[in-house]
């Protein structure tokens, strides 16, 4: 008897416990953007945008030809955008963060090859990925809703 008793309770555990996991709440997946999730994205664009801002300074380092400040304002005062840029992706919503995750993987490619460019004193490499570079932060920046 005693050994039907076990028997049957860890059934018993066994069945409650696949009840349990298989029960909940439904997780609503928003489809838009409140007030307040707008204010908290401007945290992480504030950062993102003043990087933006200072593209033109890394392009007027690529036009002089001033191989070292480029490659020093890559990893200086760009540096942390990477950080600020994946903190973003993660906040924004599902639908939109695989091609926010796409654009900053593609922009920090585009920032390796002009650094690499900038090694080798490739002026003509350098101009075309800061120019690709500018695309894929222009795109990323629209997908912040504002």
């Amino acid at each position: 008897m005693p050994r039907i008793r076990s028997i049957l309770s860890l059934i018993l555990v066994l069945v409650t416990g696949f009840l349990v996991s298989c029960g909940g709440p439904e997780v609503a997946i928003p489809t838009t953007y409140s007030p307040q999730k707008i204010e908290q994205l401007q945290v992480y664009v504030a950062p993102i945008s003043a990087a933006r801002e200072q593209m033109e300074e890394l392009a007027s380092l690529i036009s002089s030809k001033n191989w070292v400040d480029t490659r020093t304002f890559i990893h200086g005062p760009l540096g942390g955008l990477r950080q600020s840029m994946t903190g973003l992706s993660r906040s924004l919503l599902p639908k939109d963060q695989d091609q926010a995750r796409q654009l900053a993987k593609n922009l920090f490619v585009h920032f390796e090859r002009i650094d690499a460019a900038a090694k080798e004193k490739d002026f003509s490499a350098a101009v075309n990925q800061y120019q690709e570079a500018l695309k894929d932060f222009d795109a990323f920046l629209k997908i912040v809703p504002s």
